[in-house]
């Protein structure tokens, strides 16, 4: 069967390919990226789908405006406002099926075969998948603790003259990098001084442990004149609330998101106008904000037990900087003291062990670091994330 050209340029997710690897009985996985299913408001949102479908029938059940269901809309505006983003209004974004589609979209709006994309190194799996299957050449730009190093993202702006730069400035998946404000500044600046598009990928800004994180650079972006220009901002419910929703959102110039509501209208024609409706209801009776306080407290508590125990376990053979917020720990194999440096191969003796992980290699667009390794706290107790630390330091040898 013929098929199109374009998807020789991607392949089947590493991460997914991994999970036909743990139907061992008593395995302890550290490599998915899903929220705590437990930790689910289900009687919150219970509540909003008894509201939904009380207050408007009609409307949550019938087809609706490729843009989103508009209370959804205002509500997902209001949230935003509450984070600092004071300027945003309903008619600036549209209601997207998850936040991954808003990536599809601005491969489809923005990526012609061969146009140039910067994305972190590392970075999301999915974003390398999605603008690859559309033809950018992507370009890695290198990352430390404090996110992206804006130093090095100004040369190869100036370099390559990007299409977009796309970036996960907050808990980045599967960095954990949280940008600095300082740099977060910069970023918006680089973009008016090049006229160069930012992507701001925004999933888990909202879960964060202690301190709260910087402003968006959506919030930021009032600060810095003419930046709002040259900045599109993806936000989600997925790991706030309930991924089954599959409800996102964008926010973007106003010519590129009627251009993006286009292409929506011939991939789904909307989102689900039942899930918005129930997401919306949900947003509206002030549940989130203890959803939010109650997940903050126990991935927080999870990614404390899990530094501690790759401390107390693996010692010096192991380097991390200790998660902020999200869902992730990035670490990296140092060798010491003759101990397994490859990720690979240690993911593969760790599943021998009964633990499992996601080797860092796959999260670069180019020049992985073969050392590296992401591992996800969210879904395990923290008595087995304890037990899993044990198993990984016996396949560490």
């Amino acid at each position: 069967m013929p098929l199109a050209q374009r998807l020789n340029n991607v392949e089947t997710s590493a991460i997914r390919e991994l999970f036909k690897l743990l139907g061992k009985p008593g395995i302890i996985s550290f490599a998915g990226g899903f929220p705590d299913s437990a930790m689910f408001d289900v009687a919150g949102i219970q509540a909003a789908v008894d509201r939904a479908l009380k207050d408007e029938p009609g409307a949550a059940l019938q087809y609706g405006a490729t843009e989103g269901y508009q209370p959804l809309r205002e509500q997902l505006a209001a949230f935003m406002q509450a984070k600092g983003a004071k300027d945003v209004a309903a008619d600036q974004l549209i209601v997207t099926t998850g936040s991954q589609q808003a990536l599809d979209l601005l491969g489809k709006c923005l990526v012609d075969p061969g146009s140039t994309a910067i994305v972190e190194g590392p970075t999301f799996l999915a974003t390398i998948q999605c603008f690859r299957l559309y033809g950018a050449d992507l370009i890695s730009a290198p990352i430390d603790g404090e996110g992206v190093q804006v130093d090095a993202l100004e040369r190869l702006i100036v370099q390559h003259r990007p299409r977009f730069v796309y970036l996960i400035p907050t808990f980045g998946n599967p960095s954990g990098a949280m940008l600095s404000l300082e740099r977060r500044k910069r970023v918006l600046e680089l973009a008016v001084k090049y006229q160069t598009l930012i992507i701001e990928d925004d999933p888990y800004g909202d879960l964060y442990f202690d301190a709260p994180p910087p402003p968006s650079l959506l919030a930021l972006s009032e600060h810095v004149p003419g930046s709002r220009d040259w900045l599109v901002h993806c936000g989600s419910l997925s790991k706030v609330l309930s991924p089954g929703l599959r409800v996102g959102w964008m926010v973007a110039p106003p010519a590129l998101l009627a251009k993006a509501t286009m292409c929506k209208q011939f991939s789904d024609a909307h989102t689900s106008t039942f899930a918005q409706a129930t997401a919306a209801q949900y947003l509206k009776s002030g549940a989130m904000p203890a959803t939010l306080a109650h997940v903050r407290q126990v991935y927080g508590a999870r990614a404390r037990v899990m530094g501690e125990a790759l401390r107390g376990e693996l010692g010096e053979a192991i380097e991390f900087v200790p998660p902020q917020g999200g869902l992730f720990v990035w670490a990296r194999l140092t060798g010491a003291g003759g101990k397994i440096q490859d990720g690979n191969e240690f993911a593969k003796r760790a599943i021998a062990e009964g633990v499992a992980f996601v080797p860092g290699t796959p999260f670069y667009c180019a020049n992985p670091d073969p050392s590296t390794l992401r591992l996800s706290f969210a879904t395990v107790g923290e008595d087995k994330i304890r037990e899993g630390i044990g198993r990984l330091a016996k396949a560490l040898g």
